[in-house]
């Protein structure tokens, strides 16, 4: 048995009943079941229709996102998130470019890298060698003034954890960024790359070796080996080519708002709702949140 679910960008919702029983019933679903009046609905399907990206397309159009995936085992033990325009809004090696003077070079090197283009590893070595000279105190200012969260990441990690569920946070940026990120949120506990600073200025390099795609997906395998669950158990969201691995390992892999070549190879894919797109994926409705 399979799950449809259809949602909408929770800040202007416009989830039709009509619609949802319009595509309920070409696809011979069950009942309705509505996660969140005019934001989220459900319905149990007996298999993956063959026209399913098809309708897709044609929900984009009118701001609806729409999933398929196998009932069993939706409700995840455990989050492992991206954070660069995943868990926060920005991506930071931009924002401290911007500091540094160097915005617009570095943001066209990230946007190729997280599209695919570029050697991850080579991407971030020639932008942090762009903030060399940078003092070691801007990365407090952009954390105060620069960094946003993304909508929905309170709910997400609250009502998560308090089902049990274990949160990592795992990013190619940076740890001075994730840590207060994770910290925030309330994720167990994050990884990413430490930049390197000799009195009080950035030397223009990382602390070697540099988390990458690879150790995406060895967070995955080695967080849920310690856990003792199974990676189908994982809910993976990210938004880079970086992110592809543990997409495509964790029993489900959640592309949110992500280059059209990254979620061209990922089944779930979120373009309208929020980060609590999530919790409905897993059939949390919305009077089972936590952290609103």
């Amino acid at each position: 048995m399979y799950v449809a679910t259809l949602l909408t960008n929770p800040a202007a919702p416009s989830l039709d009943a009509t619609l949802v029983d319009s595509l309920r019933n070409a696809w011979g679903g069950g009942e309705a079941n509505w996660l969140n009046p005019d934001e989220a609905a459900e319905f149990s399907i007996p298999e993956v229709p063959g026209n399913r990206w098809d309708v897709w397309d044609d929900l984009q159009q009118l701001g609806v996102d729409l999933t398929v995936q196998r009932a069993e085992g939706r409700r995840k033990k455990m989050l492992l998130a991206d954070m660069d325009s995943t868990m926060i809004q920005q991506e930071c090696i931009d924002e401290l470019a911007d500091e540094a003077g160097v915005g617009e070079r570095v943001k066209d090197i990230t946007a190729r890298a997280m599209n695919g283009e570029l050697d991850f590893e080579g991407a971030l070595t020639e932008r942090v060698g762009l903030l060399k000279g940078l003092d070691e105190s801007v990365i407090g200012k952009v954390l105060d003034e620069r960094i946003t969260l993304m909508p929905g990441g309170k709910a997400l990690l609250a009502t998560m954890r308090a089902n049990g569920a274990y949160a990592a946070l795992v990013s190619g940026g940076f740890t001075a960024f994730s840590a207060s990120v994770a910290k925030e949120l309330g994720f167990d506990e994050n990884r990413a790359n430490t930049l390197l600073a000799e009195g009080g200025k950035l030397t223009g390099d990382v602390k070697r070796p540099i988390l990458g795609r690879q150790a995406k997906i060895e967070a995955l395998e080695q967080i849920s080996n310690r856990l003792g669950i199974s990676e189908i158990d994982v809910i993976a969201v990210g938004d880079g080519a970086n992110d592809l691995g543990m997409l495509g390992r964790a029993g489900t892999g959640v592309a949110l708002h992500a280059k059209p070549s990254v979620a061209v190879e990922c089944n779930v894919r979120i373009n309208h709702g929020d980060l609590t797109a999530l919790l409905y994926l897993q059939g949390y409705s919305r009077s089972e949140f936590h952290g609103l």
